[in-house]
């Protein structure tokens, strides 16, 4: 650690204190998009748990059961469990990249800064689909039930139920999520007590045999319902609009998983024990009739009930989600402008929110069930890139990946969810396989054709490639895009020494050297800015050293000094893992900032040395400086520091 209290400054007599006016409190516009494509951050836990757990509360239970419960008897517990802990290794991967980069298109946003453009736009436009379905699937479903009740055809149902949830999702985040919250814990309420109520009627001779169809019966089942966990990807989508995603969004999701991973073992677990199986294996709305099996008419109209809730909040969460996949695509060029527009009253993106209400008005037209099959498998294979992506960011170097949360038990728990991931989806049945591949052509068409023409876009893959050929592929915008993403989840407003590193000339240095050969190409670089001699800078760097050493501590110098004119002051970057020789007691100095300002700015000098202060005495400094071989690496390394930040009008023009 620096010890600044020793540090010496030549500057005249001054106040006390510093007149440094506050920064105020506001969201950071740095990566304001064009066209104001800005979206409210207005989604706390409480949000991001509903949002997620009632995107998975839906068909995967109160449809699927029965059709998964065919396949594998009671044992279907067991493969809603093994599905949702194949999830949980995509959960956390999928945490620490959003956490890394809250960004709207969820999977798309990362996999396309993970392996390219060309992978991340056919991901996006899978995952639109598939969960655009997955809501239509909901809305075909919550309109049988309506038929129950009302004499109303199903398809005019789902089509005012696709309109009204398309309409409130315009209006605004806020209004949806807001709505999304009392749908889920009324749901979460109703299912408890149908759990509470159906455990003292569960005839134990209708559970068993436990696994009537083996082992490959659980496993293959798991991945037929794979897709009752695609919630967790629905919410990603939206953490550009989370507040505060490094505490929310990880705990939202981790919640919601268990949660929902826990219902649906109970429940399924009751309903297997108080219907036979016959009936439950060819029931389509299993709760409903499991709720009518304990307590007659009652039961099945509380469970309707719950279930056309679970559909509600599964269409409404699936249009929140899948909307956002077109505008990150259209904000990366990948599909025309207009889609990415965000509506500066509403600020949700209106006409990405209508062409997928469109898609879904067109899929209640459609036989749902292979579809459903075809979202599982590309579920799978999101999840599978999600994993991946976490390992191919991780060791690409990055410096500016830096998530807020980052998931335990790396690379184990990717490997693990890649091996498991795979496994289940060779289980699925082969027409899934060929509709996810049409799926895939059209999308890979749609790249070909448009996207790739518009879109250059680095990859932590080709950083990967870079670092392991030792060959300079990249040029340094994906670093550049991640500081942005940076400056915006931590609400990084940029001050004065900001913009000073910003613009300051930067020296490397491979091979020891003396503080003289450091002055002589400090003053080189730093002349010209300063519109004075070289020759004249150097002895004045090398007569303040001898007066009273800059050195702080065996890796840290800060040397400085004050020269004649106005509104002069120039920041140097040094960095020399060999070390910079100062003396015989500082052989090895490593960093060292060079302070070169006019009498005037002795305010502006101060609150540099403070800025650094701070910056230095971060633990993970040194191992980061050292490791910084290129000039904006190095800088990033200062501007994305935790520090308090101040302005203050200044004469410096910067």
């Amino acid at each position: 650690m620096a010890d600044f209290g020793a540090l010496h400054l030549e500057f005249v007599p001054m106040q006390a204190t510093l007149e440094v006016e506050e920064l105020q409190e506001h969201r950071s516009d740095i990566m304001k998009s064009n066209n104001g494509k800005k979206l409210k951050k207005e989604l706390g836990t409480v949000q991001v748990f509903t949002l997620a757990a009632g995107a998975m509360i839906g068909s995967g239970l109160f449809i699927l059961p029965g059709m998964a419960h065919a396949q594998a008897g009671t044992g279907v517990i067991l493969s809603y469990l093994f599905a949702g802990l194949l999830a949980a290794t995509a959960t956390l991967s999928l945490a620490e990249l959003a956490t890394a980069m809250p960004k709207a298109g969820s999977d798309y946003f990362f996999i396309t800064r993970g392996f390219g453009a060309g992978t991340g736009s056919v991901a996006g436009i899978l995952s639109w689909f598939a969960l655009a379905l997955k809501s239509a699937f909901a809305i075909v479903g919550m309109a049988t039930f309506i038929a129950l009740f009302l004499d109303a055809p199903a398809l005019l149902s789902g089509a005012i139920l696709t309109v009204f949830f398309v309409v409130l999702n315009i209006l605004g985040v806020r209004q949806a999520a807001q709505f999304q919250t009392v749908l889920v814990f009324g749901m979460i309420i109703l299912l408890l007590l149908y759990a509470a109520a159906g455990i003292p009627k569960i005839n134990a001779e209708l559970l068993t045999p436990f696994v009537p169809h083996g082992a490959a019966g659980i496993f293959s089942t798991a991945g037929f319902v794979f897709v009752s966990y695609g919630g967790l990807l629905k919410i990603a989508s939206v953490a550009e609009e989370i507040d505060n995603p490094g505490k929310c969004l990880p705990l939202g999701l981790g919640l919601a998983l268990v949660c929902v991973t826990a219902l649906y073992a109970l429940t399924i677990f009751v309903t297997s024990g108080v219907m036979e199986d016959d009936v439950f294996n060819e029931s389509r709305i299993p709760l409903s009739d499991g709720g009518r099996a304990i307590a007659g008419s009652a039961g099945f109209i509380a469970m309707s009930v719950c279930a056309i809730l679970a559909f509600i909040s599964t269409a409404n969460a699936g249009i929140m989600a899948s909307s956002r996949y077109l505008l990150a695509l259209s904000r990366d060029n990948l599909l025309p402008e207009p889609l990415g527009r965000v509506s500066k009253k509403t600020q949700t993106p209106v006409i990405a929110i209508a062409i997928t209400g469109g898609l879904i008005l067109l899929s209640l037209l459609l036989e749902l069930s292979l579809l459903v099959k075809a979202a599982s498998c590309v579920l799978i294979l999101s999840y599978m890139l999600c994993c991946l992506a976490v390992v191919i960011l991780r060791e690409s170097g990055l410096q500016n990946y830096r998530p807020i949360f980052t998931a335990p038990g790396y690379p184990w728990v990717q490997v693990a969810g890649v091996l498991g991931l795979t496994f289940v989806l060779f289980e699925l049945a082969i027409e899934a396989f060929l509709i996810s591949a049409v799926l895939i052509l059209f999308a890979f068409l749609i790249f070909w054709f448009y996207g790739r023409k518009q879109m250059h876009q680095e990859s932590a893959l080709l950083h990967l490639i870079t670092r392991l050929t030792d060959r300079e592929l990249t040029e340094g915008e994906l670093e550049e895009e991640l500081k942005e993403i940076i400056r915006e989840r931590d609400d990084i407003k940029q001050d004065q020494f900001d913009r000073l590193v910003e613009s300051a000339p930067v020296l490397h240095y491979e091979e020891a050297v003396t503080k003289d050969k450091l002055f002589a190409d400090a003053a080189e670089k730093l002349a010209p800015l300063l519109d004075m001699d070289g020759e004249d800078l150097a002895k004045g760097l090398e007569k303040r050293e001898a007066e009273n050493s800059t050195v702080l501590n065996p890796f840290l110098a800060v040397s400085h000094v004050i020269i004649e004119g106005t509104d002069k002051f120039e920041l140097l970057l040094a960095r020399a893992p060999e070390g910079v020789k100062f003396s015989d007691e500082t052989p090895s100095v490593h960093a060292v900032f060079v302070l070169v300002g006019s009498v005037d700015q002795r305010n502006a000098h101060l609150r540099a040395l403070f800025a650094i202060a701070r910056i230095t005495q971060a633990e993970e400094f040194e191992a980061a400086w050292l490791e910084a071989d290129d000039d904006q690496i190095l800088r990033d390394l200062i501007l994305l520091s935790d520090r308090r930040r101040a302005r203050r009008k200044s004469k410096l023009n910067r």
